[in-house]
């Protein structure tokens, strides 16, 4: 059986099995819309980083079933978002400047643990992390934005997050050998510590 709590789920967070143990700051959304233009760049930034995230992935591990090509998949995907949001960008006149980094996925790294095995099961669970905050801030934004066509866009987008949480979850339970308890129990400590570093992180104009 599944060691999974059951907290409130955030609907935002999608349908996945990653249930956020905290909710974005309500302070977020009015940030983020008051300095969208530097929310879009930042955005830009998130989506190559998880294109070369999927493509490390497929560096890493082949040898894990399924990964390969699911990462392949992930990678063009992620790119063609890219390539959308940069479109975006160019339309209001915007350049992608230098990559500032990205504190709250730093500061998630800090917790993956270093033997080969456990350090895979980690990475692949600090992606689905990733993923799911993601669509939830992207969900937010699809419901704060007055452009139809840009609220669309965001909508679309965290559709996608949220699958690709399950996808990164799934591919932790394989590489677990299929105990899926084991990667839940693991889950759990590694939400607990997301929540941490998204206090310290604070309030940022930036998908994270």
């Amino acid at each position: 059986m599944s060691s999974r709590p059951t907290p409130s789920r955030r609907p935002l967070s999608g349908a996945g099995p990653v249930i956020l143990h905290a909710p974005t700051d309500p302070g977020w959304l009015p940030l983020a819309l008051a300095h969208f233009d530097a929310v879009l760049v930042d955005h830009a930034h998130c989506e190559k980083k998880a294109a070369a995230n999927a493509l490390s992935m497929l560096q890493a591990y082949p040898d894990l079933p399924g990964l390969p090509s699911q990462m392949a998949r992930l990678a063009r995907e992620e790119s063609a978002h890219l390539a959308r949001v940069l479109d975006l960008m160019a339309a209001r006149g915007l350049t992608l400047t230098k990559d500032a980094g990205d504190p709250y996925a730093q500061g998630l790294q800090k917790h993956v643990r270093t033997p080969a095995l456990e350090r895979r099961v980690d990475r692949l669970l600090v992606a689905a992390i990733i993923e799911a905050r993601s669509c939830e801030r992207l969900s937010l934004l699809a419901e704060g934005l007055t452009d139809p066509a840009l609220a669309r866009f965001y909508g679309e987008l965290a559709q996608s997050e949220d699958g690709h949480q399950s996808l990164f979850h799934r591919l932790a339970v394989t590489a677990s050998n299929g105990d899926e308890a084991a990667v839940d129990a693991r889950l759990q400590h590694l939400l607990a510590q997301e929540s941490r570093v998204l206090a310290d992180v604070g309030l940022r104009a930036a998908i994270h």
